[in-house]
């Protein structure tokens, strides 16, 4: 395999971004309007665990004449890995789906609350109302630790996101509590079953993870339905690049590329990686909601 073979696609759709309905610092109007203005081809809101920003994504959609895939980045767990599963074009109706988005967004809130008790034993000045105060959507905001992050930003203990993840929320460090989470099989069934395509997302980036998914536990997602592995991910680096894409050509899965846009909240511009428009045609056939 030549190296070119590992780059981005030069010109296509960055299906995998945030806003602030979870870890972003922009709104999805934002989003869209700056896919325009660097003419992406179309573009993916993939908030943590919600949808709850699809309506404000497809007002926005119409406006700057963005063609939008709706969809999320699911959070789960396995074998001591943290594992990202983006879900794309899933029915939001079907009641597992629902259902399994209301037990980790829970999960994920109470969480943060008991990280947040934790700190503040040592930090005083870092309170739940100061986290509160970071969540820009209320109720509808999937909360995690970057809120934690930027409260520490805005009281003066860190100057920035990286900083905050690096130090005090680190996962190495005593405050940090592993967000509790169905496994990869579990969303990936759930997803299909809800009429979705499925991908899992920067499965090769070690900054993430000591112990990566292993091409076992990969093997088991493709068996159970898995359309796509994301292969063009600042995380992955060339070595797990071409792994990725290996796995992927030899089982004739959708690689796929995002640039995990969250704003101001990640180094990672718009459209730094890209799906081609061949591999969004393949990601979208048949799905239980159209690309608007």
């Amino acid at each position: 395999m030549q190296e070119t073979d590992l780059r981005t696609p030069a010109a296509g759709w960055d299906i995998h971004c945030h806003t602030r309905f979870s870890d972003g610092t922009e709104t999805p109007d934002t989003l869209m309007r700056q896919a325009r203005d660097i003419g992406l081809h179309g573009v993916a809101i993939t908030d943590h665990d919600t949808w709850n920003g699809w309506q404000e994504a497809e007002a926005a959609s119409r406006a700057y004449g963005i063609p939008l895939i709706r969809g999320t980045e699911i959070t789960a767990h396995v074998d001591h890995t943290s594992v990202h599963i983006l879900g794309y074009l899933y029915d939001p109706h079907d009641e597992d789906l629902a259902a399994m988005f209301r037990r980790t967004r829970t999960a994920r809130l109470n969480r943060v609350r008991e990280m947040v008790e934790r700190i503040h034993a040592d930090y005083p000045q870092v309170t739940w109302e100061c986290v509160s105060r970071q969540v820009r959507e209320g109720s509808q905001t999937t909360i995690g630790r970057p809120h934690i992050a930027d409260a520490l930003v805005a009281l003066g203990i860190c100057r920035d996101r990286n900083e905050a993840f690096s130090t005090i929320i680190a996962s190495t460090n005593k405050y940090y509590i592993p967000v509790p989470s169905p496994t990869p099989l579990e969303v990936t069934r759930t997803v299909k079953k809800a009429g979705g395509a499925v991908v899992v997302a920067h499965a090769g980036d070690r900054s993430r993870n000591r112990q990566l998914l292993s091409d076992e536990r990969l093997e088991e997602l493709i068996d159970a339905g898995l359309d796509g592995i994301e292969v063009y991910h600042r995380g992955n680096l060339p070595d797990q690049r071409r792994r990725l894409k290996d796995i992927a050509d030899s089982h004739g899965l959708i690689v796929t590329g995002g640039s995990d846009w969250h704003g101001a909240g990640k180094p990672n511009p718009l459209g730094e990686n890209l799906t081609s428009d061949e591999n969004v045609q393949r990601l979208v056939e048949g799905r239980a909601l159209p690309v608007l």
